[in-house]
């Protein structure tokens, strides 16, 4: 914290450089955003010298050695000059290798691949165990296997999805951290309880309560659309759509019972095809993600959903997204082709996907990521 940012000492100086009185004024910050924030506000530690009493603590080469008083009044110099480093939002984390630093999806996910997860690993299971004859059908009409080579990326997936969040891990801490700040647009870090977390779409105060079925997995999956520059307009699109004064609805909570969807798809290998012919499963996985939101957000807003419809949206984009994640993949593929380009004031324009059947109503007046038409036109069923 500079100088600056405290009230000068507002005192009137005799000749023999005592200072007669010093007031202090409290007042308020605005940030870059017009916002009021609270500001400590005291006396800087240069104007210290003004008192004859601590004057020989600001001098260089004093040679005096802080005893007694003067030792209170260095305790009391380090505590102000530490005050920079606090963050707002009492028990909020701290990293301390870097506090307050976002993180990315690429270092987060570095921290499981190098973690012990034994014990969650212990708990996978890769797939839907199934009767006799359901075995024999899908080994001859069913997805493909998982080849050999990808079958550890996809364990560890499952095993992410196992893991709850560690309050005490200052990485799950910057990963909600960065997930608060790209959503809210805040530049602070936040408490670690409170009801902020109600506003991004939790059910409750603790953000832990809610990852039930998904584990850190749906945290990973947020992380990743906010901190991907392609799907992070996306993310801003869907959670404006969540805060509709009609059309509401719980952002952070929808995001992880989509994740748990992609889950189910794992597990039932209904993604093997498409993770064979990527050679990878962790970015077929997040891209899927990304895509079940996008059309939730589309079917959400154009077929003007409310919260009351959520359960069976959310049961037509499982089954759409275990029978054809190619046609969810391909849409997505479009939207951050095409849809990044004509930006608008009020979001994405000019941008058309053919579709078989289904027409926006006259009498919406929305712009942005569902002024997309979705296609399905293999014969899918819309959801």
């Amino acid at each position: 914290m500079n100088e600056g940012a405290c009230c000068p000492p507002n005192g009137e100086e005799r000749e023999d450089g005592q200072v007669t009185k010093t007031s202090v004024e409290p007042s308020l910050q605005i940030d870059e955003q017009g916002s009021f924030l609270p500001a400590i506000r005291c006396v800087p530690i240069s104007s210290l010298k003004y008192q004859t009493v601590l004057q020989a603590l600001t001098e260089e080469g004093s040679g005096l050695e802080p005893t007694g008083d003067n030792m209170e009044v260095l305790r009391a110099q380090e505590e102000w000059e530490a005050v920079e480093n606090i963050q707002p939002g009492a028990g909020g984390w701290e990293s301390r290798d870097r506090p307050g630093q976002l993180i990315s999806f690429d270092e987060a996910l570095q921290h499981f691949q190098t973690a012990d997860l034994s014990v969650y690993r212990k708990k996978v299971k890769s797939m839907i165990p199934r009767r006799r004859f359901s075995t024999l059908f899908r080994c001859f009409f069913g997805p493909p296997q998982l080849r050999d080579g990808l079958q550890e990326e996809r364990d560890l997936v499952l095993a992410i999805a196992q893991c709850g969040l560690d309050n005490e891990d200052p990485v799950h801490g910057r990963v909600l951290q960065t997930i608060y700040k790209k959503l809210t647009g805040s530049r602070f870090d936040c408490a670690l309880y409170g009801t902020h977390w109600e506003e991004l779409g939790f059910q409750g105060s603790n953000p832990a309560t809610d990852l039930r079925g998904a584990g850190f997995l749906a945290l990973l999956h947020l992380l990743y659309l906010v901190m991907d520059s392609k799907t992070l307009l996306l993310a801003h699109e869907i959670f404006r759509l969540s805060q509709h004064r009609i059309q509401y609805f719980p952002f952070c909570l929808m995001s992880v019972n989509i994740t748990r969807i992609v889950i189910q798809a794992l597990r039932e290998e209904c993604l093997s095809k498409e993770c064979n012919r990527q050679h990878t499963v962790i970015p077929v996985v997040n891209n899927l993600y990304a895509a079940a939101f996008l059309r939730l957000a589309y079917v959400w807003r154009t077929q003007q959903k409310t919260i009351l419809d959520s359960s069976f949206v959310l049961k037509d984009l499982e089954v759409l997204a275990k029978k054809n994640p190619k046609q969810l993949l391909r849409n997505l593929d479009i939207y951050l082709t095409k849809g990044t380009k004509g930006l608008s004031p009020m979001g994405l324009s000019g941008v058309q996907i053919s579709e078989s059947h289904g027409t926006h109503p006259k009498n919406l007046n929305f712009t942005g990521v569902c002024d997309l038409q979705l296609d399905t036109t293999e014969g899918m069923q819309a959801v």
